[in-house]
């Protein structure tokens, strides 16, 4: 099956650094990271609290006349409205709309009616970030962290797909990280990428950036708050935190309750901690482990990420090319007329092609290929191997959310899990149709970079 690409926006952009004005080309860098935790008053039902702060982070990037931005922000997604409006508030910086990538953390714990407020704290953290531009350098390196694990495992019991640590599974370990710093060497951001879920909060209920937020805080504090750190969700889609009680005790706890009201949920996966039990002492203490398990992820990851900008960064870059690009790809999609969370293959019905936004952000030779959607990891692995360049990355929910739900790598069709059983893409066209879509926007920064 071949998928159908629609070209939607290709802008292209390279400023080339020669000797002779180099003092006008050189890069300029400026960061900065804006609070939006809702008010405790104002919490959705579901929420019983705030755990710990949320933000959108910025850092803006200028060679010569040329500028990019790539944003984090503690949310589940980004909404093509909140996309929309980003580009238009980058727009006014002189950041063109190709050179933009806003990338959710894919925190589950942060209310999703946020629209209105991630737009206005999206704008004034490139502001800030754009105000504060200076001369800079920037460098890329690459670490390897374990907290993350294959989640798609066979039931020892019941013999059939369910969600679990499969430790044999695909899952790519890698840490990478980008390097901005002054020119005097002062840490100016920290952007890394990483793939893993951030899910522990989530039956929590309470207002958190789960692992990401307390990476970048961890981070943040070891470098006195005088750098931004930026998370970049990785090809996540099917990897969960190595340690998750969602899965385990807490589910158990939750299926027997359901069945003593005479309800079976056994093949489901009840959003946060519904149903739960609080008064339920068991309950209150795997709870207050879920809390402390951020903190230590966060801080395993975050030394991590603060070894690789100690000591294992290649070529520092100063005056590097910058290219931004942008299209759309269609696959052929697919509605489920039947219900059920995994185990069993699922029926389906023809539905509309599914759109996918692809971006490319190249600064020098550091690669950042974005999908707005939840990718499996294999897929990311397989556009690293194929990118021209070694310092390649793919940031997934990344400027705008398709409509495809989890986009499964074709082998893992076979494998009946909730994220494939839900899909609304059908097999045999988004694994190529993404790592093809991407390495045309690479070529294509190739062919502008040579004119």
């Amino acid at each position: 099956m071949k998928p159908v690409l629609k070209l939607l926006t290709l802008g292209l952009f390279a400023l080339q650094a020669k000797a002779a004005d180099q003092g006008a080309t050189a890069l300029k860098a400026g960061a900065a990271k804006v609070e939006f935790t809702p008010a405790l008053a104002s919490l959705p039902e579901g929420f019983i609290g705030i755990l710990d702060p949320v933000y959108v982070r910025a850092v803006v990037l200028q060679s010569g006349k040329g500028k990019a931005a790539l944003v984090s922000v503690d949310a589940g997604a980004i909404p093509d409205g909140v996309w929309q409006a980003a580009s238009d508030a980058a727009a006014k910086l002189g950041i063109p709309r190709e050179a933009l990538q806003v990338t959710a953390t894919h925190t589950h714990s942060v209310p999703r009616d946020l629209g209105d407020v991630l737009s206005a704290r999206i704008a004034d953290a490139l502001k800030a970030a754009a105000a504060r531009l200076e001369p800079a350098n920037i460098a890329y390196g690459e670490g390897v962290s374990f907290i993350n694990v294959n989640r798609n495992i066979i039931d020892p019991e019941t013999r059939k797909w369910w969600e679990g640590p499969n430790y044999d599974g695909p899952s790519d370990k890698t840490v990478a990280v980008v390097k901005v710093e002054a020119a005097n060497g002062t840490p100016i951001a920290l952007y890394y990428n990483y793939a893993v879920h951030a899910v522990i909060t989530g039956q929590l209920d309470k207002v958190s950036g789960d692992i990401p937020g307390a990476t970048s805080r961890y981070i943040e504090d070891a470098l006195d708050d005088k750098a931004v750190a930026l998370w970049s969700e990785g090809a996540a889609g099917d990897q969960n935190p190595i340690f998750f009680q969602q899965t385990y005790d807490l589910r158990e706890i939750r299926i027997k309750d359901f069945a003593a009201r005479g309800i079976d949920i056994s093949n489901t996966m009840l959003p946060g901690g519904k149903g739960l039990d609080r008064s339920n002492p068991q309950v209150q203490k795997l709870m207050k482990q879920q809390e402390q398990m951020i903190a230590s992820m966060g801080q395993m990851l975050g030394e991590e990420v603060l070894h690789v900008a100690r000591s294992n960064m290649n070529r520092a870059e100063t005056v590097p090319a910058i290219y931004g690009s942008q299209k759309d790809i269609t696959c052929p999609g697919r509605t489920r007329t039947d219900e059920g969370r995994a185990g069993a293959p699922g029926t389906y019905m023809d539905a509309d092609p599914v759109p996918i936004r692809l971006s490319l952000l190249r600064v020098g030779d550091i690669v950042i290929g974005g999908v707005n959607a939840e990718v499996f990891n294999p897929i990311a692995t397989k556009f690293k191997a194929r990118s021209p360049f070694a310092r390649t990355m793919m940031a997934t929910l990344t400027n705008g959310y398709a409509p495809s739900g989890y986009i499964p790598h074709d082998a893992a069709y076979a494998q009946y899990t909730f994220e494939v059983v839900s899909s609304r893409l059908k097999p045999g066209c988004a694994e190529e149709a993404i790592t093809d879509g991407l390495l045309d926007l690479i070529e294509g920064s190739e062919k502008a970079r040579l004119r």
